[in-house]
C-alpha cells in the first residue's frame, strides 16, 4: 500500500462522485477552543461518502463481471450507493436490506434502480441472502466495508479534506463497519503531517472500542443505537488497517449523539444523520475529558451522511 493507490483511486472516480465542501462554525470552535474543519459528504452523491466505495470498487470489475450485476447488503448509505454507482455505470444491483433500514433509505435504493430483498437484521440473515443472490445470478458480491477497494474509495473523503486543510492534527471518523475509519487512517498516514486518526462509536455498539483494546475482531452486544449506520461489526481486512493506524476510539452515549446532531442541525444549518453526529459528539466529549490535548488545534470531522428519516426526528 502506498499513497499513489489512493491518488489513481481519487482520478478513477472523480467523474462520479462530489468534491464535497469543508465547513467552518465559530460557535462550535469557541466552545471547544479548537478549529473544526467538517468534510461535508452529506452533501455527496447520495447523501453519504460510501459512493466513493461503491464507485472504486466496480470500476475495478471486468466487463464480464459488470454485466452479471453486483450485489450487497446494507442498512441503507451503501445500498444507496452501490445502486446509484451501478447506474452510472450501467450495471445491475442486487441490494439486501434488513426489515429494519429506514424507510427513507429504502426509497433511495429504489429511486437509483437497486432491486431490494428484505431480511431479517442481522448480519447471518444479510451474508446468507447475499450469497444466495449471487449464487443464482453470478453477481459480484460487494461488501460494504471490508473491501480493500472500498476501503481506499472511502479514504478519498480523508484525502480531499487534508488536500484543502494540510496541518491537521486530528480527524474524526464514525466506526461501523470499519471501511471509513480504515481509508480515512491511510489517507491520513500517506499524505498527513503527523494526524492522528480518532474514531467515534455508541456505548450501544462499541465492538470497535473493545476489538482494538483486546486486539482481535469483538462481535456487538447490543445494537441498540439510534446511530443506524454503525450496527455493524469489523471485517479481516479493514481491522488490521485500523489496529495500525487508529490512535484510539472514543464512545459516546444516544444522549450525546443527539446533542451533537441537533448541535449542527441548529447552528450550521445542515441536515446530517445520527451516524454522522457520532464523530462530534466523540470530539466533545475528548475536549471535555482531556481539553489540553485539542487547545488551538485544527480538527477535522468526517460528516459520513444526510439521509434521514425526517418523520422519525429524535428532536
Amino acid at each position: 500500500m502506498n499513497k499513489t493507490i489512493l491518488t489513481d483511486c481519487h482520478k478513477r472516480i472523480a467523474p462520479f462522485i462530489h468534491n464535497t465542501p469543508v465547513l467552518k462554525s465559530t460557535l462550535i470552535n469557541e466552545r471547544l477552543g479548537c478549529k473544526v474543519f467538517f468534510k461535508c459528504e452529506n452533501f455527496q452523491r447520495a447523501g453519504a461518502y460510501k459512493i466513493r466505495g461503491a464507485t472504486n470498487a466496480i470500476l475495478n470489475l471486468g466487463d464480464a463481471q459488470r454485466r452479471n450485476g453486483v450485489v450487497t447488503h446494507s442498512s441503507g448509505n451503501f445500498a444507496q450507493a452501490v445502486s446509484l454507482a451501478s447506474r452510472s455505470l450501467g450495471v445491475p444491483a442486487h441490494i439486501v436490506m434488513p426489515t429494519t433500514a429506514p424507510k427513507v433509505k429504502k426509497e433511495g435504493v429504489v429511486a437509483y434502480g437497486g432491486q431490494i430483498y428484505e431480511c431479517e437484521p442481522t448480519v447471518e440473515a444479510r451474508q446468507a441472502m447475499a450469497d444466495k443472490i449471487a449464487a443464482e445470478t453470478g453477481a459480484v458480491f460487494l461488501h460494504p466495508s471490508n473491501d480493500l477497494n472500498v476501503i481506499i474509495g472511502q479514504g478519498t473523503a480523508a484525502l480531499e479534506l487534508l488536500a484543502e486543510q494540510p496541518d491537521l492534527n486530528f480527524i474524526f471518523c464514525p466506526v461501523g463497519g470499519g471501511g471509513l475509519i480504515a481509508g480515512s487512517s491511510l489517507s491520513a498516514k500517506y499524505f498527513g503531517k503527523d494526524c492522528k486518526v480518532v474514531g467515534g462509536e455508541p456505548f450501544e455498539a462499541d465492538d470497535a472500542y473493545r476489538s482494538l483494546i483486546s486486539g482481535k475482531i469483538e462481535g456487538n452486544e447490543t445494537v441498540n443505537t439510534i446511530a443506524d449506520g454503525l450496527r455493524t461489526t469489523l471485517g479481516d481486512i479493514n481491522f488490521p488497517i485500523i489496529k495500525k493506524n487508529v490512535s484510539k476510539i472514543v464512545r459516546v452515549t444516544e444522549e450525546e449523539i443527539i446533542v451533537a446532531m441537533r448541535l449542527v442541525w441548529e447552528r450550521m444549518k445542515i441536515i446530517i444523520e445520527p451516524s454522522s453526529a457520532v464523530t462530534l459528539a466523540a470530539l466533545i466529549r475528548d475536549c471535555q475529558e482531556i481539553p489540553s490535548d485539542y487547545q488551538n488545534k485544527k480538527v477535522g470531522i468526517i460528516i459520513s451522511g444526510g439521509n434521514v428519516d425526517l418523520n422519525q426526528l429524535p428532536f
